[in-house]
């Protein structure tokens, strides 16, 4: 079973087998009693079409019934039994006229034939009849309160669809091109932070495939603006079996996805696990590693599909029908504990999953913005796309429909926005394109997009000799104090490439075993441009004699050596340096600008390196490690004649004096 066929196909067939439960009903028992035809051939037509049908010949079945239908017209049996042979044979068109000509003949012969042709109209967005015909049902009583709660919200649907397409949103889609889009079908995307590298999965014919086709993973990068020619990524990680619905990092160095067969042994049928299962492969170089199942909790004896990797490299969200599920299927999501392993899975909850399905889960680089699949919420009817957005409080808002026409009657589903907010990307089988599913771009309303990020690269190496370094960095949001993004930059060439959203203020910490962690802070507010990255280099110094650094993530209030409350994250990584290095001596000095009278700049320098001091004596470094000194302006390390420079002279900073 191919994994796309667990995720994005058949919904409307269990729509159609809930329409015909209901013409089973009417086979089942209300033909036991006389039927409504005069005529012996037209009865004995129906007899004969009715064995057909329960022996699923349908296509015998429709000749026998048009047959019975031309003997009387007014056969109303007949009309319905044919209508649930068309349903069967996905002739939907031809079920609703059958249906119509039912209730026309008798109104009242069968109520559930209104519920029957009102669920068909909506498959091919008829709302307006779908809704009469759903209210003429909801007057019958008696019916069964399952088809009754199933009407009244689909005439919500209706109203909403109506009303929806009274005020379309803008919504011009652009096929990607024959350098990513053939013959064959194209579907669930992933990009990375820079919106170069394409990743996305590829139905293709194999005749090594149990199926005579099976699921790859191809690629594409952007040069000069477009899209090059796409390539099969190849093994380990494409295999005669089905790879799907990938994420990928935002640097690229991971990627995480769901299979639902053996991959050279490491498949669901090997580990004990579920139907499908969600797997991990990391870049080595220029290759990728063996796909290695992600495991409990991720991977659990349920389905698991679709993962959704956050860009601070510590969430993963993903679609599981696991026991707790609300509905069909629910987004689920992981965070990676400071053990490095992931933490418990939690159900997103009543506001974002329903008892239907929840699918396509996308968690946009701003980490505060979620797209998604559902046909569980109020929408155009069949699976539609959301969006919902975190609050101050961490919790997920109510999801928001895209709107009409980027949701229709049919299924939307795969939807991923690149990182500006602007662009997003989309499989559709429209019309115009290369054959079956085909990747699209389209510009995002704005009233739906994400808040804007940026990527930030950087390079950790070691100072002097500039050899890249494998070290972990945390960025934090300097008005919060909040951890925005924290990883490891690539032990193959100390590279880093992350995420965040423009319009803040954030400070860096890098840190690594035997070495001086690094401070920096940085502002990406006014950035109308995340083409080119912000860039930031990181020279990590040996822990020995004479290494200093400057604290740069230490403020104090105005005037004063008061400690502002976004220090406490710095000063609580020279705690763990401390802790860590412990026979590490170090004098903590304060430093001023020139402007003012000399002997105050002393003394406030002296106190700030005091306050620093004492914080650290709070948190239980012994005293006897540290020592404080101020040094007012008497040693500036940038010119004082500018207002730049004088605000690098006025810093705290520390220095290692000794190594017991």
């Amino acid at each position: 079973m191919s994994v796309i066929s667990f995720i994005g196909k058949g919904r409307k067939l269990g729509l159609i087998t809930l329409v015909a439960f209901f013409c089973l009903l009417i086979f089942g028992t209300s033909l036991a009693q006389k039927l409504s035809t005069g005529s012996k051939k037209a009865a004995k037509l129906f007899e004969s079409a009715e064995t057909m049908y329960q022996e699923k010949r349908n296509a015998e079945a429709a000749v026998e019934l048009l047959a019975a239908i031309e003997k009387d017209p007014g056969f109303v049996e007949a009309h319905v039994l044919l209508a649930a042979v068309y349903t069967d044979l996905s002739q939907v068109d031809k079920a609703i006229e059958s249906y119509k000509s039912a209730v026309q003949i008798n109104p009242g012969f069968f109520p559930p034939n209104y519920y029957n042709l009102g669920t068909l109209e909506l498959t091919i967005g008829d709302y307006v009849h779908c809704k009469e015909h759903l209210l003429e049902f909801l007057k019958y009583k008696g019916m069964r309160p399952k088809f009754v709660k199933q009407a009244a919200h689909n005439i919500k649907v209706c109203d909403f669809s109506i009303e929806a397409m009274k005020n379309p949103m803008p919504f011009e889609p652009k096929n990607l091109g024959k350098e990513i889009n053939s013959a064959y079908d194209e579907y669930y995307p992933g990009i990375t932070a820079d919106d170069r590298v394409l990743l996305y999965t590829k139905r293709i014919k194999d005749d090594k495939s149990p199926y005579g086709e099976q699921e790859d993973f191809f690629v594409s990068e952007k040069v000069d603006g477009r899209w090059t020619q796409c390539y099969n990524i190849g093994p380990p990680i494409n295999t005669h079996h089905n790879e799907g619905s990938p994420t990928i990092s935002p640097d690229g160095q991971i990627i995480i996805f769901a299979a639902c067969e053996e991959i050279d042994g490491y498949g669901a049928g090997r580990t004990g696990f579920g139907s499908c299962d969600i797997f991990f492969v990391k870049k080595k170089g220029a290759t990728w590693t063996r796909p290695v199942n992600m495991g409990p909790p991720i991977s659990s004896k349920a389905w698991d599909a679709q993962p959704s990797y956050a860009s601070d490299g510590t969430t993963l969200y993903f679609i599981s029908n696991r026991k707790g599920s609300i509905g069909k299927g629910d987004i689920w999501v992981s965070h990676l504990t400071p053990e490095g392993v992931w933490g418990k899975v939690e159900n997103l909850g009543p506001v974002i999953n329903t008892a239907g399905s929840e699918e396509s889960v996308f968690i946009h680089p701003d980490n505060q913005t979620l797209y998604f699949t559902s046909n569980g919420h109020v929408g155009m009817g069949e699976l539609d796309i959301y969006v919902t957005r975190k609050d101050t409080n961490g919790e997920w808002g109510k999801p928001v429909n895209l709107g009409y026409p980027i949701n229709t009657f049919n299924d939307e589903n795969g939807l991923i926005v690149g990182a500006s907010g602007e662009l997003a990307f989309f499989s559709s089988n429209r019309e115009g394109g290369f054959g079956g599913l085909d990747l699209y771009s389209f510009e995002l309303p704005k009233e739906v997009r994400p808040t804007r990020v940026t990527y930030v690269k950087g390079k950790v190496s070691e100072q002097g000799t500039k050899s890249p370094l494998s070290a972990r960095f945390e960025l934090i949001d300097l008005e919060t104090g909040k951890i925005v993004v924290e990883s490891y930059s690539s032990k193959t060439n100390g590279e880093f490439l992350v995420c965040l959203p423009v319009n803040k203020n954030y400070a860096l910490n890098v840190s690594k075993r035997r070495y001086v962690f690094y401070s920096e802070n940085f502002s990406l507010k006014g950035i109308k441009d995340n083409s080119e990255p912000f860039e930031l280099n990181v020279p990590l110094q040996p822990v020995k004699i004479g290494a200093k650094l400057v604290l740069k993530n230490v403020f104090y209030e105005t005037g004063s050596y008061e400690l502002k409350k976004e220090s406490k994250v710095e000063l609580m990584k020279l705690v763990q340096f401390m802790t860590t290095n412990s026979t590490v001596v170090i004098e903590i000095s304060g430093h001023t600008d020139n402007v003012g009278v000399k002997s105050d700049n002393q003394k406030l320098s002296r106190n700030r390196a005091g306050e620093v001091y004492k914080f650290l004596i709070d948190k239980a470094v012994s005293e006897e490690r540290m020592k404080f000194k101020g040094y007012g302006d008497t040693k500036p390390i940038k010119s004082n004649d500018t207002n730049w420079g004088r605000a690098q002279n006025r810093r705290t900073e520390f220095e290692i004096i000794e190594i017991k």
